[in-house]
């Protein structure tokens, strides 16, 4: 059991309470209200309609794919689908708001209660409470970089669908957010509801922290962290946050409720303004907008297209190719990389497979800064290079050699092979020569072992295997090098 996360201060120690509402940009081709489409990196001012506008006598219309997707994402974290829900305005004023409200949904979301389960070091696990999802429109975004005096306004976001998950406020620890913010786009990227591409901003967080002492059941004041958009700064923002806190209340004052930035320059967290609470928005229904009603056999029929999810299939990994949990949650961790795997499996040692996505792979991917999707190494190049270990022609040791060339010249495993004369040696003859030269040439050595220097095996392997040229195959120089010295 893991030791709970405190914070120290000068009179004692600290619980931090953590609540997250993750913004998911739903994947669909236009927009919530509107038939603009949705793409990132459009020219300004490009992909607007006159509903995202504002323009006076504009009607909203629901797009359907973005409901079936909402669905699905309750699906997806076993929650309630509300059969009908209602969607609010919500009122604030903005320049990058042209409506002057936000299409919303407050007391009656289209998704109700469900749960995420967070998978944290050492094999633990923790399941968080999912509050709500609901959908709304997405703002505009306002430009600063153009004039040291004007602000410019960009509406191609405006509009945009957005799912709002809302978790209950159950994370003590900055760990535990990000493992919860991790899971959850894993979830949305399985499922095909949202991309989770934090660079884009279509998988931005807000976290709400405070803190109390260990044993409190009231919650403190609590102050809102707006729009991070990566898990590492999800954590520092929080770890700051919460630190600042302790600091102020320890010293006398109080915590203020105000929503905050991070700035992930300094690490630090600033006041951005004082925080609303619901009512400040005068939430009340969208009066163009009929509550939205929806069948059990419309919902039944999303569920029955659901694919396998991240701890389904780590539980497959277990029981089918009988890799250890660890192994298995760092494969279904991302969509693409479980598909790699899978694309291998059935083919080849699953084990094996795994070691080169986990080792190898993923150490080459953090070199060049990239994900499995951009790897310079197909699933069916790495299968040519698994496939010539499992055969015998080369051994793992040369199939590194093998795959730094791959990597660099994007030449095939057996082509590369053949090129350098890397094939392995498994004549046992040749190799039983070797080893005898290897013996010959260190007689002192020799005495040395049969006098019980057992580590000295070793050193016999690596003569043996450097005579070679690292061809020989290990387990045959292992067997044979082993009778001779007995």
């Amino acid at each position: 059991m893991s030791v709970p996360y405190r914070i120290k201060g000068n009179t004692g120690e600290w619980e931090v309470v953590i609540g997250l509402e993750v913004h998911a940009q739903v994947v669909s081709n236009s927009k919530l209200f509107s038939g603009a489409p949705v793409g990132f990196g459009a020219e300004t001012n490009q992909n607007v309609s006159f509903v995202d506008a504002g323009m006076p006598g504009m009607l909203p219309v629901i797009n359907e794919k973005c409901i079936e997707q909402a669905v699905r994402t309750g699906l997806g974290i076993n929650a309630q689908i509300n059969l009908t829900s209602v969607f609010d305005r919500k009122n604030y004023f903005y320049a990058d708001l042209p409506q002057g409200y936000q299409i919303s949904q407050f007391l009656d979301p289209i998704v109700g209660k469900g749960e995420i389960t967070i998978d944290l070091p050492g094999g633990e696990s923790r399941v968080i409470g999912v509050t709500r999802i609901h959908l709304e429109q997405d703002a505009g975004k306002s430009l600063h970089e153009h004039s040291p005096k004007h602000s410019f306004i960009d509406l191609n976001r405006s509009g945009v669908a957005l799912m709002e998950v809302v978790s209950e406020p159950e994370m003590r620890s900055p760990e535990e957010a990000g493992a919860y913010v991790k899971k959850l786009r894993t979830i949305v990227q399985y499922l095909g509801t949202c991309d989770g591409d934090m660079d884009k901003g279509n998988l931005r967080c807000d976290a709400n922290v405070s803190v109390r002492r260990p044993g409190e059941e009231k919650f403190g004041t609590r102050c809102e962290i707006k729009n991070v958009n990566s898990v590492r700064f999800i954590m520092k923002a929080i770890e700051f946050e919460a630190q600042r806190q302790v600091e102020i209340i320890e010293a006398g004052g109080t915590i203020d409720q105000e929503t905050r930035l991070f700035d992930a320059s300094t690490g630090e967290t600033r006041t951005m303004r004082s925080k609303e609470d619901a009512h400040d928005y005068r939430y009340f229904p969208d009066p163009d907008l009929l509550p939205l009603v929806l069948t059990q056999d419309y919902v039944d029929a999303i569920a029955a297209t659901m694919p396998e999810l991240p701890d389904q299939k780590k539980a497959r990994y277990v029981a089918q190719f009988g890799l250890s949990p660890y192994d298995a949650g760092v494969l279904v961790a991302e969509k693409a990389t479980a598909d790699y795997f899978e694309a291998l499996a059935e083919k080849h040692d699953p084990k094996l497979v795994s070691n080169w996505i986990s080792a190898e792979l993923f150490a080459r991917l953090n070199k060049m800064g990239v994900g499995i999707e951009a790897s310079p190494i197909s699933a069916a190049a790495l299968g040519e290079l698994i496939g010539l270990i499992e055969d015998n022609t080369i051994s793992g040791k040369i199939a590194k050699t093998v795959f730094e060339k791959m990597c660099e010249s994007g030449k095939p495993a057996k082509q590369i092979v053949e090129e350098e004369g890397l094939v392995q040696v498994t004549d046992t003859g040749a190799i039983e020569a070797a080893i005898d030269a290897v013996l010959a040439a260190n007689p002192d050595k020799l005495a040395e072992y049969k006098s019980g220097k057992d580590k000295l095996f070793g050193f016999f392997v690596g003569q043996t295997m450097k005579a070679t040229g690292g061809k020989a195959n290990p387990a045959m120089l292992n067997e044979i090098l082993k009778k001779k010295l007995s």
